[in-house]
């Protein structure tokens, strides 16, 4: 086989649809664009959600809620991912080490999903209540930075 040989595999294409070539074709007259108005001209193409002049539903549905420009982002992490660092202290870099935060400016919040039995000294910027309690069953520190 040679680069001047290749072609396409048997039935991959087809030729072109010649449209407005008279009635034989299957698509003279009109170029299956129906009968006038201004879908069948060229050139056209619908607005995202225009209805046809009705009022389009996203205006019809009225607003609800709002967005608190006062809410604290945290970056969650659990205690049962905590098993994942070595017992003693875990700050905001060994959880980047590890790959349980993200690398960017949130706060990290520990919430208390899961067991622990090691002793760690959690450096964190918000402990939930039930995280802040089993790091203490446990024998270690919750701290707030």
């Amino acid at each position: 086989m040679e680069l001047h040989t290749l072609q396409p595999a048997e039935g991959s294409t087809q030729k072109r649809k010649r449209v407005g070539r008279g009635s034989g074709s299957g698509k003279g007259k009109t170029s299956g664009r129906g009968h006038k108005g201004q879908k069948s001209r060229s050139g056209y193409s619908r607005k995202i959600g225009f209805e046809g002049g009705q009022m389009p539903l996203q205006r019809r549905v009225p607003k609800r809620g709002f967005t608190n420009i006062f809410k604290k982002e945290f970056q969650v992490v659990n205690l049962s991912d905590l098993l994942k660092c070595e017992a003693g202290d875990v700050t905001r870099e060994t959880l980047l080490e590890k790959g349980l935060i993200r690398k960017n400016d949130q706060p990290v919040k520990v919430l208390g999903d899961g067991q622990i039995d090691k002793a760690f000294t959690v450096k964190a910027n918000a402990f939930s209540k039930s995280a802040k309690e089993k790091i203490e069953k446990a024998g270690g520190k919750a701290e707030v930075i």
